[in-house]
């Protein structure tokens, strides 16, 4: 067993989509104006993305790396543990500009590089702080299972899907390939629900992936929409019953969490939110450090609300504040 663990150089791997972010405040009325659907994700190509980020012009923009799984590996390393990424880069400015923000936080980046557009997300802020996405997967588009590092995944002590990754036939057979090979290697398999409309529209690539998993990670409308319940409560009896280990977060109301038996109630932490961009996934990468590098459900699960409680106070999905501080202020709070 030791000896396995000396093997187990990467604490947690992701695999998902490589996208810029460019985020935008924007009203109610024009929201509909640009045809997406408040809260969620919308996928659209090159040409509609360029229309959409021609009528923002002008206004003021944060730009980041992003790309769900990104954000928590991102959140993940900077509170100190050990982390690689998996996906497709285009060959451009914003290729180069994702590259090298990786580079800087010390990720292991496997990227293949494709003569394309890198994927970009706009990401519009309306006045409650809710987020709606317009994304181009770009070279995003062609991840497929050739582009799966069997030996990071052997490295690795959990492997982190992206639903995202389940929209496209070939990145979805990347999941799978990815997921099979963790299973070979005995690496823990955590996925990510990401939005309602997978459930909705890709409910089949998603329950495969779930069913594999030994952590799945969703809000509160991701839950029931999957399970395909009218609330919250009955949706976590039935993701009981098909994964071991969860973690739903229902905003203002904190979370519902159960890891290695352990199931808890996890308060919010106060804060007013002007931006939920990221928020999900801030969690889950608080929560994976906590887990693997605290071995601890209760820390995990503070760390993970109180880190989201920070995010949807700032604009964007990076966490100004010191990660490691932050860290140790809910470690020296909570008893394991």
């Amino acid at each position: 067993m030791k000896e396995f663990m000396m093997n187990k150089d990467i604490d947690l791997c992701g695999l998902g989509n490589a996208l810029v972010d460019f985020q935008f405040e924007v009203s109610d009325s024009e929201l509909i104006e640009f045809g997406v659907n408040k809260g969620e994700m919308t996928l659209v190509d090159a040409e509609a993305q360029k229309v959409l980020l021609d009528k923002l012009i002008g206004r003021k923009q944060n730009k980041c790396s992003g790309g769900s799984a990104a954000n928590s590996i991102i959140a993940f390393t900077k509170f100190g543990g050990k982390a690689a990424y998996i996906t497709t880069l285009g060959k451009d400015e914003l290729a180069k500009f994702y590259a090298d923000e990786f580079k800087s936080i010390g990720i292991e980046l496997h990227a293949e590089e494709h003569n394309q557009p890198n994927g970009t997300c706009v990401v519009m802020i309306t006045p409650d702080a809710e987020r709606t996405m317009a994304t181009c997967l770009g070279a995003s588009a062609l991840m497929n299972k050739s582009n799966i590092s069997e030996d990071i995944i052997k490295r690795s002590k959990w492997l982190y899907v992206e639903g995202y990754e389940l929209t496209q036939n070939d990145s979805a057979e990347a999941c799978f390939r990815a997921i099979e090979l963790a299973k070979k290697h005995d690496t823990k398999i955590a996925v990510t629900v990401s939005d309602v409309f997978i459930c909705q529209v890709f409910y089949d690539n998603l329950k495969k992936a779930v069913g594999n998993a030994d952590l799945v990670f969703c809000n509160e409308a991701e839950a029931m929409s999957y399970t395909k319940t009218d609330s919250v409560e009955d949706a976590i009896n039935a993701i009981a019953k098909i994964c071991p280990n969860y973690a739903i977060t229902k905003g203002s109301k904190g979370s519902t969490i159960k890891f290695n038996d352990v199931q808890l109630d996890i308060p919010a932490y106060s804060t007013k939110a002007i931006d939920t961009t990221g928020a999900g996934d801030m969690f889950a990468g608080a929560f994976m450090y906590g887990i693997i590098n605290a071995d601890s459900t209760v820390r995990a699960g503070h760390l993970g609300s109180f880190a989201s409680s920070k995010i949807v106070a700032q604009q964007g999905a990076r966490l100004s504040e010191d990660h490691i501080e932050l860290r140790n202020t809910i470690f020296n709070k909570i008893d394991k």
